[in-house]
């Protein structure tokens, strides 16, 4: 029989989120070893369940969720969702403009399938979340990064994107809050990315998931709020802000310019369409969730679990000779920076599968989040306060001769 291989539209896909270094801790899970997890953001692993009202609606409709509904979603959801983006700030948007999906990512694939041709670009930041870039390959065309500036608290680099837009740009991908450095954008920075799109005619991909998970009152303006002259895409869900990501429930919504880009729309829609419909119980959810108490604000208090977990971070990589990191302003993340020449690292997989295999400890490099260079990692602050001191003391003990061979 034949060999046969996957398709080079793999190529340029990374998810080492579940890569070689994951696939190492599995076997040294399965031998029986206890490993220390930073590597997913995955809530509810650590103790960071959801609310028992959510999981009550979900229960008390199943039997109203046995076929299938509109391929954009139950009406009662998309509903939620459009008075959800009122309190924000955005009016007319309607509930035909809003798409539930099995998850945000299954509505970005869509949304990048439907828009891209073989050798178009898709302008997305570095680091980035990494779904992203593949899905621009896996959709025939090219994944083209920004620099997010560590000096300038992870902003966007405006002159670095402006020198990067060519006519084969067709949209900017904005992840606000970030994942994986933790920065919020602030509303100037927003304007002036959201008139770069409108000159040159790029839709905005406004990846927002964490826009609930924010620290020390940060001000935060969802991009949708910004513009009308251009299409705005923004995608968010449940996964994070109410500890529920194996439901698999998320959305979009389209705002601005849809006069322009009804043909693109219709891409969207055929595509929507042929996976029939989104998980119909866990829509259930989104009613109950976004609207009344939200229990996540408890977790991101100064008093609240989240919060003292990010500090515990944040303060202790500050302290390790050779370690920097900027404070995540909102998310569940920090990614700090390696003094490579101390270390000797040319490999940022080799430094993370050296410190899994010593300390037990399980991270994700930087180049996972294709950022170019190999002097940083991603942090995930879910563990409990307890644990993480205890990861920071290994991660610290490890650093004091670590030398990359």
């Amino acid at each position: 029989m034949r060999k046969f291989y996957k398709s080079h539209k793999l190529d340029n896909v990374c998810y080492d989120i579940r890569g070689p270094v994951v696939e190492r801790a599995n076997k040294m899970i399965a031998d029986g070893m206890d490993i220390m997890q930073l590597n997913t953001g995955n809530p509810p692993a650590f103790g960071l369940n959801a609310p028992d009202e959510v999981i009550r609606d979900i229960r008390v409709n199943l039997k109203d969720a046995e076929g299938y509904c509109h391929s954009k979603g139950i009406f009662p959801a998309r509903k939620a969702i459009v008075q959800y983006y009122q309190t924000k700030g955005l009016f007319g948007l309607d509930e035909e403009h809003v798409y539930i999906g099995n998850g945000s990512s299954e509505m970005v694939s869509i949304c990048v399938q439907a828009l891209m041709d073989e050798g178009d670009e898709l302008l997305v930041p570095a680091p980035d979340y990494p779904l992203w870039t593949a899905s621009a390959f896996l959709s025939g065309g090219k994944a083209v990064h920004y620099i997010c500036d560590e000096e300038n608290n992870w902003y966007p680099d405006i002159e670095d994107i402006k020198s990067k837009i060519t006519d084969k740009t067709k949209a900017i991908v904005v992840i606000n809050p970030n994942n994986p450095t933790g920065a919020i954008y602030p509303k100037e920075l927003l304007e002036q990315i959201v008139k770069l799109a409108v000159e040159h005619d790029l839709i905005i991909f406004a990846d927002e998931i964490y826009d609930k998970i924010i620290y020390d009152d940060i001000p935060y303006t969802p991009m949708s709020t910004l513009t009308d002259e251009t299409l705005v895409i923004t995608f968010n869900g449940l996964s994070k802000s109410h500890r529920i990501p194996g439901f698999r429930v998320g959305w979009m919504i389209i705002t601005g310019n849809t006069k322009d880009t009804a043909d693109y729309l219709e891409g969207i829609d055929m595509l929507a369409s042929t996976r029939l419909c989104a998980n119909v119980p866990a829509q259930y959810a989104i009613q109950t969730s976004l609207g009344g108490y939200q229990s996540i604000d408890d977790l991101t208090k100064p008093t609240g679990r989240l919060y003292r977990q990010r500090d515990i971070v944040y303060e202790r990589l500050n302290q390790m000779e050779g370690v920097s990191c900027v404070k995540p302003q909102g998310a569940l993340y920090a990614f700090p920076k390696l003094d490579v020449e101390r270390f000797n690292i040319t490999d940022d997989t080799q430094f993370a599968l050296d410190l899994l295999n010593k300390e037990k400890i399980l991270l994700v490099q930087g180049t996972g989040f294709n950022w170019p260079e190999n002097d940083h990692f991603r942090i995930v602050f879910l563990q409990s306060p307890v644990v993480l001191n205890e990861c920071m003391d290994r991660l610290e003990h490890f650093l004091e001769t670590y030398r990359q061979k």
